[in-house]
């Protein structure tokens, strides 16, 4: 057995005490529910989910209509019904209770100096966005997609959207048009909110062609609201030749100008917003959830995880088009105050996060591990030169935070930080490992399974399993699952994706271990999303872009792990008789990658290989061709009698080991 880490972190008695999680605890046990510590509390919130889910209900004061039946009128999974009867509102939490003048919003990016929004200003602009989309016929269920980097006209559109009982759905300016198209036209929106153009690293993109390729691919657009972002002295005119039924953003906010806030309350299972999967073999899940399905999971997490409390400034590095911009708007369900940023967080080098940190008096910064890596190399020093007083924890997610990553944090954050790595998914827009504000850090390893959130590891023969690597499972519903796919009718998609593999039980895609102390280790995910600062894109989509090209017939990619970096994209193609991988193929590959995925996503390497390894089904093997270019071993990861073309495999266990760059 494996010696037990070092315990580099532990909440101070003051701290415990005054935390959300023990006046939580003390409620509970005031109304005769009997636990006393957190791995108590986290047993009662599984084993009996009717109580649980009901005092987040009732604790956090959800305003609400209608008949207040059962928290959970069927276990079923999929299709678990949270109460029924109950109609409300997401933005009508988030507003309820603030003070005017308290600060909502702050808000920085490479064009923009560092801001702040208060309630009073947020309630005003949320006002006139909302009347101003209803004027263009926005109604209860419409969609409205945004093309909009993380900024606060990002949030203002959101919290509009969902006052009116609409569906929001967004995505960065860093996706090309192809991805964008693959995801936004699904749901037919009514409105598009679109940026003119951004700036990443110090260089500016005008993405009003882009805006224009979404118009033409989706007719149900009957509207498009551009946010003059790059030039910010654009008018409609001005700003958008081409484009076609154009407003501005101030125009917008002008149509609703003096408008009252009003809230449309919705039933619980009505759509808050779409979210996606990263298209690994397919187009892209477009993923719905509901308004108060996202609501209590939020509430719980942001509270009781997070510890948000009135005085602290919430801040997770993001773009709109990951499910952590979704999460960290939900910061808006607290009395703190959420920190926005858009831009390279390296430029103009790698302290630039930290500067953030500082100027906005972060209590809470949110990162990846990839982003924690990069400042390790680059021999950053938060700490030094900069007042970080207030920052008391930093969250890490995307992928596992290696336990050099935790030293690191404690050395050169401070040795009182608590460091909180975090593990879940977009799919449910939460977290279903991560954070306790009561409980110890151990040296690489998750703090404990949250709230309401039954996960076990399971062998292959679905045997729960402690202190070795199984299967990421949840064996009881959670009420930010999915209500279902968008055109999935059958909900066909929805099991096949989730319930395949044990049907009835809700199956990841991640590889976990659940430790004897209650602490939890993931080990890495079983498909093969590429996220690169925040834009996850699957392999799907690269291959769109790649076979475009004339020139290719067949193409694998995969994402290796590099130290130090957010990997290594390498891609494979097989060319047509008299291609030749020559520079100027390269420059087109890379170019339609970019075009149609984002940047972020160009390969590192490409090269050339006689054919790709496929399954008897025709699927390429990318996980096994990954594990075996990390250097495990073939015959081990993958069984040569499932693939169609056994010898392809050849070409990669050669490489392995002759190519170690």
């Amino acid at each position: 057995m494996e010696e037990t880490p070092e315990i580099l972190w532990r909440p101070t008695a003051a701290a415990v005490e005054s935390s959300n999680l023990t006046a939580y605890i003390d409620h509970l046990r005031a109304q005769g529910v009997d636990v006393a510590a957190y791995p108590e509390l986290w047993r009662w919130s599984v084993d009996d989910l009717e109580g649980f889910w009901n005092s987040v209900f009732d604790y956090f004061g959800v305003e609400y209509d209608g008949e207040r039946g059962p928290a959970l009128a069927s276990r079923e999974m999929p299709g678990a019904d949270w109460f029924p009867g109950v109609r409300l509102n997401w933005a009508e939490r988030a507003f309820a209770g603030k003070d005017d003048d308290q600060v909502a919003i702050l808000h920085a990016s490479e064009l923009r100096d560092l801001g702040e929004i208060t309630w009073g200003e947020l309630r005003r602009q949320v006002a006139a966005v909302a009347a101003g989309l209803r004027s263009l016929g926005v109604e209860q269920g419409d969609r409205v997609v945004a093309y909009l980097p993380n900024i606060a006209e990002a949030t203002v559109a959101f919290l509009a959207v969902a006052s009116i009982g609409a569906v929001w759905s967004s995505a960065s300016p860093d996706f090309g048009a192809g991805s964008l198209i693959d995801r936004f036209a699904q749901i037919e929106p009514k409105v598009l909110i679109a940026v003119d153009g951004y700036r990443y690293g110090g260089k500016d993109f005008d993405r009003t062609p882009v805006v224009r390729q979404l118009q033409e691919a989706m007719p149900s657009v009957e509207h498009t609201v551009l946010l003059p972002y790059l030039d910010p002295a654009a008018t409609a005119t001005s700003g958008s030749a081409g484009l076609r039924d154009v407003v501005t953003w101030d125009d917008l906010l002008a149509a609703g100008e003096g408008a009252a806030l009003t809230f449309e309350r919705v039933p619980f299972d009505h759509p808050l917003w779409v979210l996606y999967s990263s298209g690994t073999t397919g187009l892209p899940k477009a993923i719905v959830q509901g308004q108060g399905g996202i609501l209590i999971e939020q509430l719980k997490k942001m509270h009781l995880h997070l510890d948000a409390k009135p005085s602290d400034r919430l801040f997770w590095f993001t773009t709109t088009g990951w499910m952590m911009w979704n999460f960290i708007v939900s910061g808006l369900l607290t009395e703190a105050a959420i920190v926005l940023y858009d831009g390279n967080p390296g430029y103009p080098d790698m302290g630039a996060l930290w500067d953030l940190a500082e100027a906005a008096r972060i209590t809470t910064f949110g990162t990846s591990a990839a982003y924690v890596s990069a400042c390790m190399k680059a021999g950053v020093e938060p700490g030094a030169g900069r007042d970080l007083s207030r920052l008391r924890a930093v969250g890490s997610t995307g992928s596992p935070l290696a336990p050099e990553g935790f030293d690191w944090i404690f050395e050169h954050v401070g040795a009182d930080t608590w460091l909180f790595s975090t593990s879940g998914g977009t799919d449910v827009c939460t977290a279903f490992v991560g954070g306790v504000p009561t409980l110890p850090v151990y040296r690489g390893e998750l703090q404990a399974r949250a709230l309401g959130c039954k996960v076990e590891a399971w062998d292959e023969d679905g045997n729960s399993v402690i202190d070795q690597v199984g299967e990421l499972v949840i064996t009881e519903p959670m009420p930010s699952m999915p209500l279902y796919l968008w055109d999935d009718e059958t909900g066909s998609r929805y099991r096949e994706s989730y319930f395949e593999m044990f049907p009835g039980t809700w199956r990841h895609g991640d590889w976990i271990e659940i430790t004897d102390r209650g602490t939890a280790i993931i080990h890495g995910r079983s498909d093969s999303t590429i996220n690169r600062g925040g834009i996850r894109i699957g392999t799907a989509e690269i291959y769109r872009a790649v076979l475009d090209s004339d020139d290719v017939l067949d193409a694998l990619v995969v994402d290796l792990p590099k130290e130090g970096t957010d990997g290594v994209i390498e891609l494979f193609v097989v060319l047509r008789d008299g291609a030749e991988l020559n520079d100027d193929l390269r420059k087109s590959l890379a170019r339609a990658i970019r075009e149609r995925t984002s940047p972020r996503h160009v390969p590192d390497r490409v090269r050339q290989v006689a054919q790709v390894p496929r399954t008897l089904s025709g699927k390429v093997v990318e996980v096994p061709v990954k594990r075996i270019l990390s250097g495990a071993d073939p015959t081990k990861v993958v069984s040569r009698d499932s693939l169609a073309n056994p010898d392809a495999l050849d070409y990669f266990v050669e490489l392995s080991e002759y190519d170690d760059s």
